[in-house]
């Protein structure tokens, strides 16, 4: 298990398939290491070049303190990285002139550089560094320090080497960054797809439903005193088409809570047309599929959107068109199309702004490579065509 940081997130960078991608150390580690390190190499040896050169306790102290402040100092770098290395350097310069020319090097002078280098603060770096580093060559010349040619170029190169690794560094969290940044915008995406399709398939599924049961409902209520058992074959198709509709919403609900991957309810195929045609004809509306298959079925995800979008037609037929007849038309072209056309003989489309159901048909053909058209229909009313390729997959 991942231990967890102060905010909630695991200490290593997620790929967008949810792979780790490398460890991060946690906030607390970054801050304190340079600190406890600093002080580990400085401060005890900064004791025994006090004893040992037997100095008096004023300057012992002092160069304690010196050897200690500069690595306290790093604690405030990550919210004041550029003063923090121009402080350090301070420190540094006053270690390098005041103390014996003996000891170790000035360990949170190269921790200050990298972290204000990491952080943003180059010019920082790069002014106190050039200052300190100046300063640090003529001032000891003046108070008698013997600086040798290759002690200057192998820390003028050792410095160098610091901004390297800070640069180095900045780079890596850059990129880590937009890497994050960009995991997040392709599960963003691929939630709002996921939302998009949820959505249209509830809207297909109860647009539909109630469609038919507002139909059944009315021829029921309409024939109850004249022909009851007419009036009881409309209640048996609500029954149905209700039951049929459940199943079709607890299957999209269940995707939504995870509770597995097989629906409740199969996918749509071409051989429920039959079944769909006869459910939405009513004694003022009649309804006609012309099979030109011949047997022949594309894919199941051409099958399912082919059956969505006579669906939705369909509906909006019922809903909207006040037609007395609708024709479904389903055929092959050529070897690679499969062309669904629904007909009917209502109002027609006269300009009408175009709603969600037609806006639904048209993602779910363009979702397999194919396109829907809605105009007139030489019928008189509304002519819906569906082209979608043969073998598509989603």
């Amino acid at each position: 298990m991942p231990v967890t940081q102060w905010d909630g997130r695991p200490h290593w960078d997620a790929r967008w398939d949810g792979r780790p991608e490398r460890f991060r150390p946690p906030p607390g580690v970054v801050l304190l290491a340079p600190v406890i390190i600093s002080l580990l190499v400085q401060v005890p040896a900064a004791i025994g070049i006090a004893v040992w050169m037997r100095v008096g306790w004023a300057d012992g102290l002092a160069q304690v303190a010196l050897a200690a402040i500069g690595p306290l100092a790093l604690l405030a770098s990550r919210r004041y990285p550029g003063p923090t290395v121009a402080f350090v350097s301070a420190a540094a310069l006053a270690d390098l002139l005041l103390t014996p020319d003996v000891g170790p090097p000035y360990v949170a002078l190269a921790f200050a550089i990298v972290l204000a280098v990491a952080r943003g603060a180059m010019l920082w770096a790069v002014v106190s560094i050039v200052v300190a580093w100046v300063a640090g060559i003529v001032l000891g010349a003046v108070v008698g320090l013997d600086w040798h040619p290759f002690r200057i170029a192998l820390t003028t190169v050792l410095l160098a080497a610091c901004f390297g690794i800070g640069a180095f560094v900045r780079v890596r969290r850059e990129r880590a960054a937009e890497f994050r940044a960009e995991a997040v915008r392709r599960r963003q995406t691929a939630e709002q797809r996921e939302r998009v399709r949820i959505a249209r398939e509830l809207h297909d599924v109860i647009g539909h439903a109630l469609s038919q049961i507002n139909v059944q409902a009315s021829v029921g209520l309409h024939l109850m005193d004249r022909d009851p058992e007419q009036a009881r074959t409309a209640l048996g198709s609500i029954k149905e088409t209700s039951k049929s509709a459940l199943e079709e919403v607890r299957s999209v609900l269940g995707v939504i809570r995870n509770e597995g991957d097989a629906p409740l309810a199969p996918q749509a195929e071409l051989a429920e047309l039959p079944r769909l045609v006869a459910g939405v004809r009513s004694p003022g509306f009649d309804a006609e599929l012309v099979d030109r298959l011949d047997g022949e079925v594309p894919g199941r995800a051409v099958q399912f959107a082919a059956y969505r979008i006579a669906q939705e037609a369909l509906t909006n037929v019922v809903r909207h068109a006040g037609a007395s007849r609708a024709i479904v038309v389903v055929e092959r072209l050529g070897d690679d199309e499969l062309l669904l056309t629904v007909d009917d003989d209502g109002t027609g489309v006269h300009g009408s702004p175009e709603g969600s159901g037609i806006l639904g048909m048209r993602e779910r053909a363009a979702l397999l490579g194919g396109s829907v058209e809605v105009g007139p229909s030489p019928r008189g009313g509304t002519r819906v065509t569906a082209r979608l390729p043969w073998g598509a997959t989603p």
